[in-house]
């Protein structure tokens, strides 16, 4: 047996060792936790485009991560300022305290926002900036003497995170379902995919704007000087890939500013590069009020959120006595140091290569790969945007979701593949470094998974 081999087999014996021994005691998240714990899929390093398994197989990463990884795995620069970091400034305190990298930060995301945005408030998630914009969206109203605009509007098949007022303004049935009356005086817009009229489009379908008027109908049933804000996902990720049709999100912007309320833009997936364009505020030419983010503000490498809020609403605040605290709310790692060294150094990865508008060069390709997959049995609908995808297989009778796992467990055991599926949804958005060579990959690899599904 040569080295080589010995080392796999030591790396397969530490692997079993691992699953038979210490695996209850993990609580996973949004995860199937016996059928995991049965037959475990570990990933032990990364690098690049790729993970490794603990037996050292590589696994082509198809999703960034979990949409997160936009600049690639391990890079080194992120790497080395995150390591250099935590040496000279492990944790310091934000709460009438500050250091140098928070504001360094807030200053370099400012350049690469539309020029309404004046501020950044930090935080450590997704979930954690939709509920700080939803907070920060509330109290602006009543520094402003409006306090009876506390309604908050969501869409049906939105996912905004996992807080209370997350998963109130989301529409994912299966996150709401177990948790109770969740926050009061929440509706919702219906969500805007139809394939009867939408099936197989080639980025924004053309039907479905008229859809955004349905906020005017939920407005005069509430009152629309009662409502706080709408927050939406400009393209819906999580619930497998919902694209706006041509102008609903310009109508949306309309219908908001015309009654004074706030549109919040959760880009929590889409921000930092994935539809070519640094935001999608920019790629569909539509300004929200605020937007969260998270994800890639590190490309994954340290937990970081942000929600940033246009030029007028900060200054809303800054009344009374000067030593007061004018919000109160926010986080004990705010603007953590280790995350925004991360941050920064993402930043300049990102400037350096030209990640954050890359994927409008690969848009092209993108979409014509995958729609290549539109023949493959089971699939009844393909959509994309900028380089992210959705597959959507015809469910199996009387057990939804279960054709999707499949392709999800053949991905990442046959073809050392790594998916994402939701429902029924295979869905895609691979690190904006993906070349078009690796795109063919994913497709071919992707062709004979769904050839071979039942």
């Amino acid at each position: 047996m040569n080295d080589m081999a010995r080392a796999q087999d030591l790396l397969q014996d530490a692997s079993r060792t691992a699953a038979g021994a210490g695996l209850e005691a993990f609580w996973m998240p949004f995860t199937a936790n016996r059928h995991f714990k049965a037959a475990p899929r570990m990933l032990s390093r990364a690098e690049g485009m790729h993970y490794y398994t603990p037996e050292g197989r590589q696994i082509l990463d198809a999703v960034a991560g979990l949409w997160c990884t936009n600049a690639g795995h391990c890079r080194t620069p992120i790497v080395e300022a995150i390591r250099k970091q935590a040496g000279e400034l492990d944790f310091a305190p934000t709460f009438q305290m500050g250091h140098p990298l928070g504001f360094e930060l807030a200053n370099r995301l400012m350049a690469i926002l539309p020029d309404a945005f004046g501020q950044a408030f930090f935080c450590n998630s997704g979930s954690e900036a939709v509920d700080s914009a939803l907070k920060i969206a509330l109290a602006y109203h009543r520094m402003r003497g409006e306090g009876q605009r506390t309604r908050l509007i969501g869409r049906e098949r939105g996912y905004h995170g996992v807080g209370f007022g997350g998963i109130s303004v989301g529409g994912i049935s299966g996150n709401r379902k177990h948790f109770g009356g969740l926050l009061a005086g929440v509706d919702h817009l219906p969500h805007t995919h139809n394939l009867e009229h939408n099936a197989f489009t080639k980025g924004q379908p053309a039907w479905g704007a008229h859809l955004a008027d349905e906020l005017e109908k939920i407005l005069a049933l509430h009152d629309p000087s009662t409502v706080a804000a709408v927050i939406v996902e400009p393209v819906a990720g999580s619930t497998g890939v919902l694209i706006p049709p041509v102008g609903y999100l310009q109508r949306l912007r309309d219908i908001t500013a015309k009654h004074g309320i706030l549109l919040i833009f959760d880009e929590v997936i889409t921000g930092f590069g994935r539809l070519g364009s640094p935001f999608a505020a920019q790629h569909f030419d539509v300004v929200p009020d605020l937007m969260t983010v998270a994800k890639g503000i590190t490309s994954g490498t340290v937990p970081m959120g942000a929600v940033f809020a246009r030029k007028g609403l900060y200054e809303a605040f800054m009344q009374g006595p000067e030593k007061s605290i004018e919000l109160f709310h926010g986080y004990t790692y705010s603007a953590h140091p280790l995350a925004c060294a991360a941050a920064l150094a993402t930043l300049d990865v990102y400037e350096d290569e030209g990640l954050l508008t890359r994927a409008a060069t690969l848009a092209s390709h993108w979409e014509q790969a995958v729609h290549s997959l539109r023949d493959c049995p089971h699939v009844i609908d393909v959509r994309n945007i900028g380089l992210v995808g959705a597959i959507e297989l015809a469910p199996r009778a009387g057990e939804p979701g279960t054709r999707a796992f499949d392709a999800f467990i053949r991905a990442f055991q046959d073809e050392h593949l790594l998916i994402r599926v939701t429902g029924d949804i295979i869905a895609l958005s691979p690190p904006l470094i993906v070349s078009a060579d690796q795109i063919d990959d994913i497709v071919a690899r992707l062709r004979r998974i769904l050839t071979r599904l039942a």
